[in-house]
């Protein structure tokens, strides 16, 4: 401690020296009493804050941190985490020499903790430490100056990478070799001083340093990045180093927008390891000392040992019960997505039911369940994740829909495709400042993981970029094999994107396909697929110009809604059900699930179509269960299958038709053909094989003469591309190869 021992003019009630503060005045002694002062009397002004606390159980009438006190001795932690606003509101002096000098003022404080704690719980053995947070002054990366140097700062961002646990020393054990005499030496300022003289025999550095009889503790470099809120236009993301100690570890995860509070710190480097000179320029860092994960406007994170009972009260928890019991709970909760976007309302069911999610099949740890034990022994795991395409005509707010997403989930992470490449979807090697070695940097996908990723102009991605999502979306891990590091990361993401149409205008004579581009094999991954097109019609145009009107100008007759659901309600609701039910399907849900694959099945059989695949009735699981915890229930019913299917049927009708004979044909979706253009197909190639047969024995013959032959013999015109396709049908069966515009036959 950066204190001295001065010998102060003493008096009758003060005989003994007294501790301040290098270079100032302040007396350590006062300091400790004042902080108790503040313990032992400060009471909570803030409404709302009291507001808040009374539906947490707390008496407002009472010291607020004596009822800290009393928590920490019930449930045994040692943290006594504490608000800096309060502290200013009581005592502005004190907060601002914490500020200020934090280093020994914290000192002072977890002294006085201590003396108060164990004078009211004298049997406890609490190692108590005091962490401030919510210091006035929120800092900029950008903004930091030396001025900040060894003062406390509050700052906010988003982890993207943590390093492995590092040991470090915290108390050093010297022998002396000559004496054997002990002698142990606290870290003070990241030092650790070696005693030159020994206390025993007078002997000079002759101590050595026993490294099995120090004592160490955890240490992890954690990487900050800037918010994108803070980020000035133009200007590339700022990052700073944090060292978080102790339970500090681990405390937080890559995507976790967070503020910290800590202390400011610069350490010299040296020029050569093996010399003593030092660079002019000094490297700078943040010690730990408070982490509050931020979800004040997004819904809260959802995690597996995350305790309810500190987020909801018991009235809390009876509303939202209520609530789900309403008939119209669905309509309200979809409605409150989004709410300034006009209608969509399919579109806004969808994106409630991929929030809820569905029930995931990885086994549980813990459970007797002996069909379970089988499924943990084969690895059977399907996802639970739904994801989610819109696509259609520009300027129906696609994008809007995304941005409203990426700002109200915790783990959200939102890209661009024209500006997203396959490492920064994914990972990345790089070669770390500190450590000197390779590490793997994670990209959006999973930072994003048990979140969204919201990935807008997905149809501008690179074929290259776009592959990386085939393994994400549907086994829901990113394996690594670069620079010798070989890994498998958990990306248990929902994707959430948007495409336009490569004509710019949807074109309803093409399918869906046609009209985006996308690889066939990513569209079959996307459980629902959403078209959303602009309808050309006077009605809906008046309705939708009403409604952006009224967004810049309120009338005087118009009343907000009876049905309209408040934020923080949506927020708690979907928490609530996230954490406490899991559905599962019921006989009757499975038979109704299993009929509705079969008629899916049925409704193209006749007419040579496939209609329905595997990966669809997965789909329906998914869009079931999720309906199931929107009305909080753990079982599964048929009102839930009926919602799914006909929720599925509306997407199925806007993106798997065929333009030319009008009927559902998933074929599209997972081979980008329609069953009408392969039968066509087929028809061309075997004209073709005839026209070949009939020119007799021929080795090579003109591509344009062969095209002019078949228009020639056909009732009906065919297309350039549908003759260029059936050629390549036929090459693929090796009947004939095609170089430049010529083609040569290989059987006759």
């Amino acid at each position: 401690m950066s204190t001295t021992l001065t010998d102060t003019l003493m008096t009758s009630e003060q005989s003994a020296p007294q501790l301040v503060i290098w270079g100032t005045n302040i007396n350590m002694h006062k300091v400790k009493i004042k902080f108790q002062e503040f313990i032992k009397a400060y009471l909570i002004h803030d409404e709302q804050e009291q507001k808040d606390l009374m539906n947490e159980g707390i008496d407002i009438t009472e010291p607020y941190y004596m009822q800290k006190l009393e928590e920490m001795h019930l449930i045994e932690e040692p943290f006594f985490n504490f608000d800096c606003s309060h502290l200013k509101h009581f005592n502005v002096e004190l907060y601002k020499q914490l500020v200020c000098y934090p280093i020994e003022v914290m000192e002072a404080f977890d002294t006085a903790v201590k003396e108060f704690y164990f004078t009211k719980f004298p049997d406890d053995e609490l190692n108590i430490r005091v962490r401030p947070y919510n210091v006035d002054k929120v800092t900029s990366m950008r903004t930091l100056n030396p001025s900040d140097i060894d003062q406390l700062v509050t700052m906010t961002g988003m982890i993207i990478r943590l390093s492995n646990i590092i040991p470090e020393m915290a108390e050093a054990f010297f022998r002396c070799s000559v004496c054997h005499a002990n002698c142990t030496v606290k870290l003070e300022r990241g030092r650790i001083l070696e005693p030159t003289v020994c206390q025993t025999c007078n002997s000079n550095h002759s101590y050595e340093i026993i490294h099995n009889r120090c004592t160490f503790f955890d240490k992890q470099l954690i990487k900050l990045q800037e918010s994108p809120d803070e980020m000035p236009a133009g200007e590339t993301p700022c990052t700073i180093a944090l060292f978080a100690r102790d339970d500090l570890v681990d405390a937080i995860q890559p995507g976790d927008r967070v503020q910290v509070t800590g202390i400011y710190r610069a350490i010299p480097l040296r020029v050569n390891p093996k010399t003593r000179n030092m660079k002019s320029v000094y490297k700078t860092h943040i010690e730990v000392l408070h982490f509050k994960k931020q979800d004040t406007k997004r819904l809260y994170e959802v995690g597996d040992d995350i305790d309810i009972s500190k987020n909801f009260t018991a009235e809390r928890i009876m509303q939202l019960k209520a609530l789900s019991k309403e008939s119209n709970i669905y309509d309200r909760l979809a409605s409150a997505i989004a709410s300034d976007i006009f209608e969509n309302d399919d579109v806004k069911k969808g994106i409630l039911l991929q929030l809820f999610g569905g029930t995931s099949c990885a086994p549980d740890k813990h459970s007797d369940n002996s069909q379970q034990k089988n499924n943990s022994q084969s690895g059977l795991h399907t996802r639970a994740e739904i994801n989610i395409l819109l696509c259609g005509d520009p300027g129906t707010s696609k994008s809007q829909l995304l941005q409203y997403v990426y700002r109200l989930v915790p783990r959200a992470q939102y890209t661009s495709g024209k500006g997203s490449s396959a490492v920064g979807l994914t990972a990345f090697i790089s070669k770390d400042v500190e450590t000197n070695q390779y590490v793997l940097q994670t990209g959006a996908l999973v930072l994003a993981d048990n979140g969204v990723c919201c990935i807008d102009e997905f149809d501008k991605m690179s074929d290259y970029t776009r592959a990386v999502l085939h393994e994400v979306m549907e086994q829901q891990t990113l394996s690594i094999a670069k620079s010798g590091i070989i890994c498998k990361l958990n990306a248990r993401t929902s994707i959430l994107a948007a495409a336009n149409p490569i004509e710019s205008k949807w074109a309803k004579g093409k399918t869906i396909v046609e009209n985006i581009q996308l690889p066939h094999t990513l569209m079959s991954r996307f459980d629902l697929i959403f078209l959303i097109l602009d309808p050309e019609d006077e009605l809906y145009d008046r309705r939708l110009a009403t409604h952006l009107v009224s967004l810049y100008h309120v009338s005087d007759t118009m009343e907000p809604s009876a049905n309209h659901l408040e934020m923080d309600v949506l927020k708690d609701y979907i928490m609530f059900a996230k954490t406490q039910f899991k559905p599962k399907l019921t006989e009757e849900s499975g038979r109704a699930l299993t009929e509705a694959y079969l008629e899916m099945r049925k409704l193209g059989s006749g007419k040579g179509q496939i209609t329905a695949y595997p990966r669809q009735l997965h789909s329906l699981i998914r869009l079931s269960e999720a309906h199931a915890k929107m009305r909080f229930s753990n079982l599964v019913e048929v009102c839930d299958v009926e919602e799914a299917k006909r929720l599925h049927r509306e997407a199925l009708k806007q993106s798997a038709v065929d333009p030319k004979t009008g009927r559902i044909d998933v074929g599209i979706l997972t081979t980008g053909y329609s069953s009408e253009e392969r039968r066509n197909r087929e028809k061309i190639s075997q004209a073709l094989k005839k026209i070949i047969r009939d020119k007799g024995k021929i080795t090579t013959l003109k591509k344009e003469s062969l095209y002019q032959d078949l228009l020639t013999q056909s009732d009906v015109h065919i297309q350039k591309d549908h003759f260029e396709s059936a050629l390549r049908d036929l090459q693929e069966d090796d009947y004939l190869i095609i170089t430049d515009q010529v083609i040569r036959i290989l059987s006759n």
